[in-house]
């Protein structure tokens, strides 16, 4: 029983950091119908970030996380301002490519400030781990998950109570008529992207501490980001954070009671198994984004 309420915990924490990767991305790809292969390279860049408000910078823990935040959000719409913008109405294979060798330049550049070594966060918390019900977790997980749920709620509450989320959801739904109707929807597009790049920072600054930081940690974010998207099912954030819950259940599970060799495996697995019976994802909505 305590090894069950381990594992649980475990993946309770993993999992807000998936969903705030999967909710990024299920923004950018369903409002702007881009394959934001700079996903996991943003994931990594607010890492780093992180690391450098927090060591470099000496910054208070605290203070630190938000900054990262803002620099994903900055790094978010530089990109889609320098980069998309131009390529609008171009073919889907030209904007692939481009963001493919953005999300190489992100992380060669990574690679060459900072060099292959992987570095620490120091964590501000107790190093005695709290005891639930028989299970051990770290404060720094405790406020890991508090965190990514309080991001995760932020989210959902700007897309569904906000003027800013009333006109990504008309975007999403038509961007012609919503243009009509008085919507900016190239500063539509700029807030998402930049929305979706802050999540994917936070994600990677909440999970610096957690373990370390080094430029290739991206990579394998980026494709469970994507795993995410297709589980839950595109331009659903509810999917995205169900799908995100889910995958880390899976992979706790899964390494604790089959082999932890196999613990990526496991979500895929799964994610085939739900595409079998249903192709568009399990909350996958044509009509909205929420």
């Amino acid at each position: 029983m305590d090894q069950l309420l381990q594992h649980l915990v475990n993946a309770l924490v993993l999992g807000g950091t998936y969903a705030l990767l999967g909710i990024g991305l299920t923004l950018i790809f369903g409002i702007m119908n881009v394959v934001n292969f700079t996903h996991g390279a943003l994931y990594t860049v607010g890492a780093y970030a992180m690391y450098i408000a927090a060591v470099g910078l000496g910054m208070n823990f605290f203070v630190a996380l938000p900054v990262a935040v803002v620099a994903g959000l900055a790094l978010g719409a530089l990109i889609e301002f320098t980069l998309l913008r131009p390529l609008r109405g171009a073919d889907i294979d030209t904007t692939m490519l481009v963001m493919i060798g953005a999300g190489i330049v992100l992380q060669s550049g990574a690679l060459w400030i900072f060099g292959g070594v992987a570095k620490a966060v120091p964590s501000p918390f107790p190093d005695a781990p709290l005891q639930i019900l028989g299970a051990s977790v770290s404060w720094l997980r405790i406020f890991v998950f508090l965190a990514a749920l309080t991001l995760i709620v932020s989210a959902y509450a700007l897309i569904n109570g906000t003027r800013l989320g009333r006109a990504m959801r008309a975007t999403f739904q038509d961007h012609d008529t919503a243009a009509l109707m008085g919507v900016n929807v190239s500063l539509i597009y700029t807030a998402t992207f930049a929305l979706g790049s802050s999540l994917a920072a936070a994600a990677g600054a909440l999970l610096g501490p957690v373990y370390v930081v080094f430029p290739q940690m991206g990579d394998l974010a980026a494709v469970k980001a994507f795993a995410i998207v297709i589980l839950g099912g595109l331009g659903s954030i509810t999917g995205a954070t169900i799908g995100g819950f889910a995958l880390a259940l899976a992979e706790e599970f899964g390494a604790g009671y089959v082999s932890s060799g196999y613990r990526d495996a496991m979500g895929f697995l799964i994610i085939i198994a739900v595409l079998l019976v249903k192709p568009t994802g399990l909350f996958a909505r044509a009509e909205r984004i929420g």
